[in-house]
C-alpha cells in the first residue's frame, strides 16, 4: 500500500478538520459523496499518535481512505 500527503477541505464544526468534504489527489479534485466508515487508531501509548481514518466514496464513484494524522495537522491518502 502506498500513502501521500494531499490537501483536503474539511468541515469543521464543534472541532477542526471535523470530517473531509473533497481533496486532492494526482493532479484532480475530489468531492466526497458519502463517508462510508470511519475509525481511529493510536493515543493510548505515546509513540502511537492518534490518527483518524475515513473511508470515503467520491462524486466519480471512486473508494479511498483518508488518514488524518492530527500531531502534523496533515492528510495522507493510502491507496
Amino acid at each position: 500500500m502506498e500513502y501521500e500527503r494531499i490537501q483536503v477541505t474539511c468541515r469543521s464544526g464543534y472541532k477542526v478538520n471535523e470530517y473531509p468534504l473533497s481533496f486532492e489527489f494526482r493532479k484532480s479534485r475530489w468531492e466526497i459523496m458519502e463517508i462510508l466508515d470511519r475509525w481511529y487508531e493510536g493515543g493510548r501509548e505515546p509513540e502511537r499518535p492518534v490518527m483518524d481514518y475515513y473511508k470515503v466514496k467520491t462524486r466519480q464513484g471512486s473508494i479511498f481512505i483518508l488518514i488524518y494524522a492530527a500531531h502534523l495537522d496533515e492528510w495522507f491518502i493510502r491507496y
